[in-house]
């Protein structure tokens, strides 16, 4: 038969205070007096005692857990994110449930289980959802966040990368080197990263000369990118440049050049978008719009309280610019 189970009741004798003191101790409640706060520690130590964060939850009608939604995790650059994500969480006292679609899902299908362990706020990392499953959430004064996405015309707050404007950099770049058969590989049509970063290289190409770049669809995975490489490079009139929606991308691109012989970048340019840590490896030395990940997790953060303290806050989207991050796999002007 298993002992019997410490409570808060057995601390707060132990040492004369009362339950509600020790509740509030292990939830860093300013108004406990720090020597008070410590002898409840060091109690509980003593009695091996723990707290139920699913009861305290019950109690202050808050989970102290946010959602968050990501797809099928196809892209180093996903992990990376998820990582700095749980960690920025974790420092505003918060704790992460990640939820992710089947393969036979789509995003809106996996939303009710999200809606039945009550979070707190929710995340949305890698979706297009619809107004109608939104508005659950924000009937429900959950607060939804978008990150390094957001949807036209929906009232959702929303912090991402300014993909137009990094797009453009690329052009710039591209341009300024001498390049004159250009290509872009996309990544998934219906996102709006890809979007972004499309229309900002296309337009500024048009605005520079009207150059029209070629356009190869992919996924956002390396395989994808290898062979999109590969049609555009078995052309008649084969691109002197290729600018890729995302690294892991670009780095099939790298390869499938490579393989067919071709010297990247002295006869073909290959320019990534995110920065993830792969885009520094010698072996691939990436040219790359680094997104400003650390500072998008931090204002995440800021919005995340602000509106969980203040439910009516109207939505903003915050634009962060991007860096470009000239390396080895592409051609630099003089």
């Amino acid at each position: 038969m298993p002992p019997n189970k410490v409570t808060a009741v057995d601390v707060a004798r132990m040492i004369g205070v009362s339950q509600s003191t020790v509740s509030r101790s292990f939830s860093n409640d300013t108004t406990v007096a720090p020597d008070t706060r410590q002898r409840v520690l060091d109690a509980a130590r003593k009695l091996g005692y723990t707290p139920n964060a699913i009861a305290r939850s019950l109690v202050m009608q808050q989970t102290n857990i946010v959602g968050i939604l990501v797809s099928h995790i196809s892209s180093p650059f996903q992990p990376y994110v998820m990582e700095k994500l749980i960690q920025g969480l974790q420092r505003i006292g918060r704790q992460a449930l990640v939820f992710t679609p089947g393969p036979d899902q789509e995003f809106d299908d996996v939303l009710p289980a999200v809606l039945q362990y009550q979070v707190d706020a929710l995340i949305v990392t890698a979706a297009t959802l619809s107004s109608e499953r939104l508005c659950e959430f924000e009937q429900k004064g959950t607060p939804v966040i978008l990150f390094n996405r957001y949807t036209p015309g929906e009232a959702t707050t929303a912090i991402c990368c300014d993909n137009v404007e990094g797009g453009r950099l690329v052009g710039n770049l591209l341009l300024d080197a001498g390049h004159k058969r250009l290509a872009y590989i996309a990544g998934n049509q219906n996102s709006s990263t890809n979007r972004d970063r499309m229309k900002g290289f296309t337009d500024r190409l048009w605005e520079r000369g009207g150059v029209k770049p070629l356009v190869e669809q992919a996924q956002y995975t390396y395989d994808e990118g290898y062979a999109a490489a590969r049609r555009l490079l078995e052309r008649d009139d084969p691109p002197d440049a290729i600018f890729c929606a995302g690294d892991i991308i670009a780095m099939g691109a790298i390869d499938q050049a490579r393989d067919m012989g071709i010297n990247v970048p002295q006869e073909l340019s290959i320019i990534g978008f995110d920065d993830i840590p792969m885009a520094s490896w010698t072996s691939y030395s990436l040219t790359t719009v680094r997104e400003p990940v650390d500072q998008m997790i931090e204002l995440t953060m800021r919005l995340l309280v602000e509106r969980l303290e203040t439910p009516e806050l109207e939505p903003v989207i915050k634009l962060l610019p991007g860096t470009l991050i000239p390396r080895r796999s592409a051609r630099l002007p003089d």
